[in-house]
């Protein structure tokens, strides 16, 4: 039984690289993580006494989609005010924050050539926002 009443689902687009698909599934964890710090557990220490940075404290589901399963959950997360990062093409030629938000920013909502989004939610609504989606392999 699943414990967790809220679930971080991250729905890459199935077109990508693999390199492509890392890249984008940790960049979009982060943007989670720093939206709901409450969901970071705490640090890690092994029997030797070493530290370690704590992590999600609930798993991350990664899926991946069609271009238009992903555009049709980036609609239905936007459609419940759901919190949402998002990564889109232009995404892989920027090389920092400033750039990607400006790169965001120049497209319309509807015209994003989106490649992923991450999700958190409680686990119904993340459910029909994957809808359509598969668990990565």
């Amino acid at each position: 039984m699943n414990a967790f009443p809220t679930k971080i689902a991250i729905v890459v687009r199935d077109d990508l690289e693999p390199w492509q698909r890392l890249n984008v599934t940790a960049f979009l964890a982060g943007g989670i993580a720093a939206a709901v710090p409450e969901l970071i557990g705490e640090p890690y220490v092994d029997g030797g006494g070493a530290t370690y940075l704590p992590v999600f404290g609930q798993p991350v589901l990664v899926f991946e989609a069609t271009k238009d399963v992903l555009t049709a959950a980036h609609g239905r997360a936007l459609g419940r005010g759901m919190p949402m990062a998002v990564f889109t093409s232009d995404l892989f030629t920027t090389g920092n924050d400033e750039d990607n938000r400006a790169a965001v920013a120049a497209v319309a909502t509807e015209e994003l050539d989106l490649v992923a989004i991450a999700v958190h939610g409680p686990k119904n609504a993340v459910d029909k926002v994957t809808k359509g989606a598969r668990m990565h392999p």
